[in-house]
């Protein structure tokens, strides 16, 4: 116990003495993180809305989103490489195929769990499918699609650290780079932060997941 506590101590020590270099890394993770994030998103949830409107596409396009789950992120890393080379464009390229499918599931989820009734209601106001897909489908659904949003950006912050092997930086550098070389403070350097980073990202977009499905009800009420 007590190497543990001296361990963590000297990891904390090395990361205020090279507080400049963490601040960079940090930044770089961020961006990785939160660039392939935006991206999964906007092709994701467009998928997920056109899997719901056509039965023949569903099929594909989740077994797409589940191809590109089921494959490892270094796997991915590693296939980014021969295509894209080094640097940050092939990690977000790797971190945007493996953050799809919890947004496409949980799209077509919560899509498809909006209540009949209400989409009844709103065909007999005479809403067009556009307009029930915008003021009313996706609204209800969203604190699903949000929840899908929130687990693969949680997942992402631990992949990220993978983008070290293909010079995506990130604080995979200290992790990994601490690990071949045997220096254990510089490893609690980058993965203590990382911990941390994504147990804050979890709280906040687990406050605004609450949120919005506080706020829902009324939204089927009100349509209703």
């Amino acid at each position: 116990m007590a190497g543990i506590a001296s361990t963590f101590i000297d990891g904390m020590q090395y990361l205020l003495s090279n507080g400049a270099t963490f601040w960079g890394l940090l930044q770089r993770h961020l961006l990785l993180v939160l660039i392939s994030e935006v991206v999964a998103i906007t092709v994701a949830v467009p998928l997920g809305v056109l899997a719901t409107r056509y039965e023949r596409a569903k099929g594909p396009i989740l077994s797409l989103g589940n191809v590109a789950q089921t494959i490892p992120p270094l796997a991915i890393i590693a296939l980014a490489f021969p295509v894209l080379g080094l640097g940050y464009l092939p990690s977000v390229v790797a971190l945007f195929i493996y953050a799809l499918l919890p947004v496409l599931t949980n799209t077509i989820a919560g899509i498809e769990s909006v209540d009949e009734g209400v989409i009844d209601a709103a065909r007999g106001m005479g809403m067009t499918q556009n307009e029930r897909l915008t003021q009313i489908e996706l609204p209800l659904a969203l604190p699903v699609i949000f929840a899908g949003i929130r687990t693969s950006t949680i997942i992402n912050v631990g992949t990220a650290y993978l983008a070290f092997f293909i010079g995506g930086g990130g604080l995979g550098v200290w992790v990994i780079s601490g690990i071949n070389l045997f220096n254990m403070p510089q490893v609690v350097a980058g993965a203590v932060p990382g911990a941390l980073l994504a147990i804050s990202l979890d709280f906040i977009l687990g406050r605004i997941e609450g949120h919005l499905g506080e706020s829902s009800p009324e939204g089927t009420s009100a349509v209703a």
